[in-house]
C-alpha cells in the first residue's frame, strides 16, 4: 500500500475523528488564570477561590533542602487521604508560582514524582484538594547558585 486511501482507511479515520470529537473540551482545557498569577495568594484564590486551607504535615512530600540546580528540582507527593482530586506544587518566589497541578480520577493512587523549575530561594507548597477540604504543606529549600552550597 503506497499511501492510497482505501475506504476502509477512511472509514478508521473519520471514526477516530469521532471519537476525538466526542471528549469534551473540559479535558484539555487547563486554569490558564492560576497559571498567569504573579504570587501565591492570587494562584491559590484562581485555583480554590475562598475554600479554607488546613496545614497539615501528614501526607508524604519530598523536595530537597538544598537544590544546587534550582532547573530540575525533583519534588515526590504521595498520600494515603481518600478522595483526592488534584495535588497542586506552587513555589512562591517564581514569577508564576503555579508550578503544576495533577487531577486524579476517582479510585487512583494520588502520588506522582515530577521536576519543578525555581528561580531562587523559596518555600515550596503542595496542595491537595479533596471534596471537601484544603490541605497544605510547606517546605523550605535554598538553591545555590553553581552548586558550590553558596
Amino acid at each position: 500500500m503506497q499511501g492510497t486511501l482505501t475506504r476502509r482507511r477512511f472509514a478508521q479515520a473519520m471514526l477516530a475523528f469521532a471519537a476525538l470529537a466526542a471528549v469534551p473540551l473540559r479535558v484539555f482545557a487547563r486554569n490558564d488564570e492560576a497559571f498567569a498569577a504573579v504570587n501565591t495568594d492570587e494562584a491559590m484564590k484562581a485555583l480554590f477561590g475562598d475554600k479554607p486551607v488546613t496545614v497539615d504535615d501528614s501526607f508524604e512530600f519530598k523536595v530537597p533542602d538544598i537544590a544546587e540546580d534550582g532547573s530540575i528540582v525533583p519534588v515526590t507527593v504521595s498520600t494515603e487521604m481518600e478522595g483526592v482530586k488534584s495535588i497542586s506544587l506552587l513555589v512562591d518566589a517564581n514569577p508564576n508560582p503555579l508550578s503544576a497541578r495533577f487531577h486524579f480520577m476517582p479510585g487512583a493512587v494520588p502520588e506522582f514524582k515530577t521536576r519543578i523549575k525555581m528561580g531562587e530561594s523559596s518555600d515550596v507548597r503542595a496542595v491537595i484538594e479533596t471534596a471537601d477540604a484544603l490541605y497544605v504543606s510547606t517546605k523550605n529549600v535554598k538553591v545555590t547558585l553553581g552548586g558550590c552550597g553558596g
